[in-house]
């Protein structure tokens, strides 16, 4: 018999959360977590999910993968004409949440978001697999299509046209930087009495750590 969905529950107890055990600089926290991720064989420990907001207000999700992570920020990429991209635009303001259950943890990072370098874009892109190269070129991401068969016809046309050589860099196609300005950790307790703690960047690199209750 399958369970109400009221009745879906259960106690966190792998770990706990304390302003005295972690680093003063997000960050670096962020950075000891995502390891432990990591190790621990999540799958896509990397999967964030990123928000923004329409110039309307009405915000979006979606799941994107962090790609690197530096004292400055955390690096996603996309096309730069899709829905996220063009919101992003408009709004430069971003909350990502990197959902690890299976270790009854949550990070949330809000921030500014600001395009990568073309070098860097360019970097990235070439370590891709070919076929991603390729998918880089055949989607206009975001907009409306009749059908599946619009990309395999286009995907084999880029196979043609980029047969011999490297697969350029689109210059729609790129990478945004999430420079943060609040980061909360988030570990599941027993009773729901779940730890917080969040990071709030004052000035520079001073960052004040407060207990949020549950």
């Amino acid at each position: 018999m399958t369970q109400s969905i009221a009745d879906l529950r259960k106690e966190y107890t792998k770990a706990s959360l304390d302003i005295d055990s972690v680093d003063k600089n997000p960050l670096v926290q962020f950075e000891k977590w995502f390891s432990e991720a990591q190790n621990g064989e999540l799958l896509e420990p990397n999967a964030m999910v990123l928000s923004t907001v329409d110039q309307s207000g009405l915000p979006f999700q979606r799941t994107v993968l962090m790609k690197a992570l530096a004292t400055d920020g955390i690096v996603f990429y996309t096309n730069y004409g899709s829905r996220k991209a063009k919101q992003i635009e408009s709004n430069h303001q971003v909350s990502v949440l990197f959902p690890w259950y299976a270790m009854e943890r949550q990070v949330c990072i809000q921030g500014v978001v600001e395009k990568v370098s073309t070098q860097e874009s360019l970097k990235y892109f070439s370590s891709r697999p070919h076929g991603s190269q390729l998918g880089a070129w055949v989607s206009e991401q975001s907009q409306v299509i009749s059908s599946r068969s619009i990309l395999e016809m286009k995907l084999a046309e880029m196979k043609r046209k980029f047969k011999e050589g490297k697969v350029p860099l689109p210059d729609f196609w790129g990478g945004y930087r999430i420079k943060p300005m609040s980061v909360e950790f988030w570990q599941g307790r027993q009773s729901r009495l779940h730890d917080r703690l969040i990071y709030t960047k004052k000035e520079a690199n001073d960052w004040v750590i407060d207990r949020l209750a549950p």
